[in-house]
């Protein structure tokens, strides 16, 4: 990408109209379940933080976050994260989660959450691997039924709630692009969930979980590309019930995601927090 990109606050309502067709290209939305202008101009004007990226003088994409209360701390809640897909890779969505950072750290918070389907591993693999981020909560079908946000017919939208502690060292590391890869090989690990013995590719089938390890780190595996498995929502259901149990199993153990490994097998990397 040769023309130059500049990311800065939107503040017209010209603007804010300009966001409802990426919100169509990204995700196919029908109008019902875009997020309107009017919103974007009275959330924008009480406290959200609204960030345009431009490739030269074109928006890109952007990022959308609102004033909000977790656990009791001022944070901002992210909302929506969209690259127009004629600008995917070139690491705009991760510029803009920075640049939102900048902003959030600028007005005083030190935390930014949102959510994410588990099952979407690049997704998972930015928010904990490259941001930097944590997760502790699982939502089981957090959205209800929508179907522009569901896997597939009548597949529940469950939900990772990221926690992404903006002046953490982890976080900070990885803004300074200091941060390391988890030195995991996932075969000398114990796994709560994985393929099948014997499964192998896209269409692999998860086996059982194993919900009583006491191991201080354990893997959770999940499909590389979900999306491929568009015509089988009876293996998306299954990979989908099996890690709704093993991550609440964890999480309410005391465990937390802290970690992502991407490559031809994923897993998410579950950590026993310390007490105290």
């Amino acid at each position: 990408m040769a023309e130059k990109v500049g990311i800065r606050a939107l503040a017209s309502f010209e603007e804010f109209e300009k966001l409802l067709p990426i919100q169509r290209a990204v995700w196919n939305h029908e109008d019902v379940d875009l997020t309107p202008a009017h919103q974007f101009a009275v959330s924008s004007r009480m406290g959200a933080i609204l960030l345009g990226a431009f490739v030269g003088r074109e928006l890109a994409g952007f990022v959308y976050s609102f004033p909000a209360v977790f656990r009791g701390r001022h944070c901002q809640h992210s909302h929506l994260l969209a690259v127009r897909p004629e600008f995917q890779g070139y690491g705009l969505g991760k510029a803009l989660k920075w640049a939102q950072r900048a902003e959030a750290v600028r007005r005083g918070y030190d935390l930014i959450t949102w959510t994410f389907d588990p099952l979407q591993s690049r997704n998972a693999n930015l928010n904990l691997q490259a941001l930097g981020a944590v997760s502790r909560t699982y939502l089981p079908n957090f959205y209800g039924l929508t179907p522009s946000l569901c896997l597939g017919p009548d597949i529940p939208t469950d939900r990772l709630l990221i926690e992404w502690p903006l002046r953490g060292s982890r976080v900070r590391g990885r803004a300074e692009g200091k941060g390391k890869k988890p030195c995991c090989e996932p075969a000398a690990l114990p796994a709560a969930l994985a393929r099948q013995a014997g499964g192998e590719g896209t269409f692999a089938e998860p086996g059982r979980p194993r919900l009583r390890l006491e191991d201080a780190v354990v893997l959770v595996e999940v499909p590389r590309d979900i999306k491929a498995l568009a015509f089988r929502c009876d293996l998306i259901a299954d990979w989908q019930s099996r890690l709704r149990r093993v991550m609440t199993a964890y999480f309410d153990r005391g465990y937390c995601a802290d970690h992502f490994l991407f490559g031809d097998r994923c897993f998410y990397v579950l950590r026993k927090r310390k007490k105290g």
